[in-house]
């Protein structure tokens, strides 16, 4: 077995160097998309809800649960957890257990959602506003329907 030589660089030029803290940090991994998002992630992302409007909804009778996290920008498992949670949410489940959320589950969600992200309602807080206001879904939807008009008239006002 022929035998080889290593050679070795034992020149000054090459010291060991402290790495900086940006060296360092584009060495780090991203984070996961997998668990609780941050309260920095929460305030980074802009709250745009992709739910679309009434016609374009009702046009489809089921949505799947990866359709609804989507629009919602959230894991399946908290669109699953709210559906334990809040007995409004009566998805269909097939015999694999899926569960397919019709548009007025899809609606109820959306005034979940607002009540917990928007308004920063807890789990308990949430229920008992729904309970306790009946009608708690149509001043959800006047409230959507007056921000329509609000962005329409900033948008109006910035093309003036």
């Amino acid at each position: 077995m022929p035998l080889t030589q290593i050679s070795f660089s034992f020149d000054r030029e090459e010291k060991y160097q402290n790495p900086t803290k940006e060296a360092v940090k584009q060495q780090i991994k991203p984070k996961s998309k997998r668990g609780r998002k941050s309260l920095k992630e929460y305030n980074a992302e802009p709250d745009v809800v992709k739910v679309p409007e009434d016609e374009i909804l009702f046009q489809k009778q089921y949505y799947s649960i990866g359709d609804v996290a989507d629009m919602f920008h959230e894991n399946t498992s908290l669109i699953r957890y709210w559906d334990k949670e809040f007995a409004i949410l009566k998805p269909k489940k097939n015999k694999k257990g899926d569960r397919f959320f019709r548009p007025e589950d899809v609606k109820n969600l959306k005034m979940i959602y607002h009540l917990l992200r928007e308004r920063k309602y807890t789990i308990e807080g949430a229920k008992e506003f729904i309970k306790n206001n009946k009608a708690a879904g149509e001043k959800h939807e006047l409230i959507e329907s007056l921000e329509k008009v609000k962005m329409f008239l900033l948008e109006l006002k910035n093309n003036l």
